[in-house]
């Protein structure tokens, strides 16, 4: 168990927690379409206005935000709760947006990959090369789904690759302490992939081709996998959806599970002046958590 604490309240569907050195919390606010910032007195502003949906974020190499957009959903409400749905009726595409989060200036840095648009971009990690890895959970509506995949792709906007295409709904993402390995989490299939690497943006063709990489875990019943964050000593933890929480990923497949009061838990982050304090996004309550983690997690390649 740990014990949990309230920052801040009001936030429409909070995701893609980071750690800023100051103390506040960058996050997007899918249902506003915005990227807002969390003071450590719980404040609230904005700071940029992406449209679409607002996903997953990232600091890169030249201190900007990278933001996964996945172009949109439909939300509603059932009482105080806040639910994401299908693609909305004025979804274009998805795509890759840098963020000053210093004038708020949004910029589309990626939208496609080989004439083929990015469908619903949701997470990315960066590499110590400067480069990021992200993945595309694909877009549904009430009678079909798109196929979901993992990309690669360089800060500049010179280079994106389309890495693997069967994980069926490819949602957190992030790499090992010595960046040998890719995790990715499989929603709906409540799976952990780990994709070994064989250099930067390189990924490791899989022993078995029907197989996009190592199984670590598939949970139990009916769970949902959301975002994750890596711990110092190569744990993963992600965002549990249905039974809410986070639930941890070790190497040998053995898990841990911490409960949050909501049934939406997207994302976790590590900060502190030890890395043990973590912030857990609640998305259909709106709520910012922090608490204190048993373990550091993984410091990551860059920040501000």
């Amino acid at each position: 168990m740990i014990d949990i604490y309230p920052v801040a309240s009001g936030l429409l569907f909070p995701e893609g927690p980071v750690y800023l050195s100051d103390g506040s919390i960058l996050l997007v606010e899918m249902a506003r379409k915005t990227i807002s910032r969390v003071g450590p007195d719980g404040a609230i502003g904005v700071v940029a206005e992406t449209l679409g949906g607002p996903n997953g974020i990232a600091i890169g190499p030249d201190g900007k935000a990278y933001v996964c957009n996945n172009g949109g959903l439909e939300f509603h409400r059932e009482g105080d709760l806040l639910f994401a749905g299908h693609k909305p009726h004025d979804y274009i595409s998805g795509s890759i947006q840098r963020v000053d989060i210093q004038s708020g200036t949004v910029e589309t840095l990626y939208s496609q990959c080989d004439g083929f648009a990015l469908n619903g971009p949701n997470d990315l990690v960066f590499d110590a090369h400067g480069g990021f890895w992200f993945t595309d959970i694909g877009k549904s509506d009430e009678r079909s789904r798109d196929q979901g995949a993992v990309y690669y792709a360089k800060a500049d906007g010179s280079h994106i690759q389309r890495w693997r295409t069967n994980i069926p709904t490819p949602n957190g993402i992030g790499l090992s302490p010595d960046q040998t390995v890719l995790y990715v989490a499989d929603s709906l299939c409540g799976r952990l992939w780990a994709i070994d690497l064989e250099g930067p943006g390189v990924a490791k063709d899989a022993d078995d081709p029907w197989m996009a990489g190592r199984v670590i875990c598939t949970l139990p019943g009916f769970q949902i996998l959301d975002s994750l964050a890596v711990e110092a000593d190569g744990r993963v933890a992600v965002g549990t959806v249905v039974n809410g929480g986070i639930t941890v990923f070790s190497e040998d497949g053995s898990t841990e599970f911490y409960p949050v009061p909501d049934r939406l838990v997207t994302n976790i982050v590590f900060g502190g002046t030890d890395m043990q304090e973590a912030w857990i996004t609640a998305a259909s309550t709106g709520m910012l958590y922090r608490c204190r983690w048993p373990r550091p997690g993984l410091t990551l390649n860059y920040n501000v």
